[in-house]
Formats: C-alpha cells, structure tokens, sequence
C-alpha cells in the first residue's frame, strides 16, 4: 500500500514537473514575441517581393498551346476551359480559346507543372480583387498579358526581404508605424 502510493505521488510530480516546462517554454516564446518591434509595411506604396516560387496570376501563351487538355486533368477542381476543333487535313487538333476562373483557382500549380509544352507559367502577380466576381473569368487575351513586375513599378517602394524591414523598423523609418526612434 505505501509503495504503490509513493509511486503514485512520484508519477504525480514528474507530470507536474513536464507540465512545468511545457509552460516555461510557452512563457519564453511569448516573451520574445513581446520583444520584437512592430513591422509594417505601407501597403499599396510599398510592397514584398514575393518568392522564387510565388505561386500568382497564371500566364498563357497562345502559340505555344497543343490543346492536350493536360492542365484540365490534372487539376483539381478541373477549372481550366479548353475549346478547341479537329483539323482533319493535318490530323490535330487546334486551340480555339482558353480560359481559367481565378474567383474559383485555388493557385495549386499542377497546370503549369504538367504541361508538356510550358505554354502556362505563374505570375508573381498577386492583386487579383475586383468588385464583380465575373471579371475574374480570364480568356486567353487576358491570360496572355503579362503584370508589370513589382521591381519595374516605379510608383511603388520595394521592401526586399523582411530582414531589411526589421533593420528600417529600429532605425526608425518616417513610415513605420507605433515605433518611436531609440537614437533620440
């Protein structure tokens, strides 16, 4: 009876004891997020460059297209919408339009990788908001234009990376907000 009651109150306190830590550790990360300083970025004048491998706005190249219907298959929610008609004098088949609904893409990729002849890409276009749902269903006219990229864009301020922000945020930059300059 007196050993099987230790053993219970030594289980007992080394759960505690795990308890404990797993608090301690929880404590340590909110302490250092309460440490870190606030980074903003003044977003539509200053913007992140986004990723190598941004998944954005899909790009189409209309001359390049066998009509294969690859991208259809693989994706999906099988969203893309290929036309095309069957020219029996050169047995092939030609692309007649091409179409993708980003109100409904859910920007996986999968067109774009299985395409056997990279008519398709992915934009690092990402600003795709309009106010009727309708005006997102591009054609391949729509497809086909490429967004100005966020580098060449001279009306925006370009925030590289977010090591770069950090260093503006503790200098203190005019458009950082809820940051006061440490040097005054």
């Amino acid at each position: 009876m007196f050993f099987s009651t230790m053993t219970g109150f030594m289980n007992y306190s080394q759960q505690a004891i795990q308890a404990a830590r797993y608090i301690g550790q929880g404590f340590i990360v909110t302490l250092d997020h309460m440490n870190r300083l606030p980074m903003t970025i003044q977003y539509p004048y200053e913007k992140l460059i986004p990723s190598e491998r941004f998944r954005g706005r899909i790009h189409f190249e209309f001359d390049k297209c066998i009509a294969c219907e690859v991208c259809v298959r693989v994706c999906p929610i099988n969203l893309p919408v290929v036309d095309w008609e069957l020219r029996k004098t050169l047995k092939k088949k030609q692309l007649k339009s091409y179409s993708i609904d980003f109100g409904i893409c859910i920007f996986c990729g999968n067109c774009v990788e299985y395409c056997p002849t990279n008519c398709l890409s992915m934009t690092e276009e990402y600003e795709l908001s309009t106010y009727d749902r309708h005006e997102l269903n591009y054609d391949q006219i729509a497809l086909g234009r490429l967004p100005i990229s966020i580098v060449e864009d001279s009306t925006v301020n370009i925030v590289s990376n977010l090591t770069m922000l950090s260093k503006r945020v503790m200098e203190g930059h005019p458009n950082s907000r809820n940051v006061t300059n440490s040097s005054s």
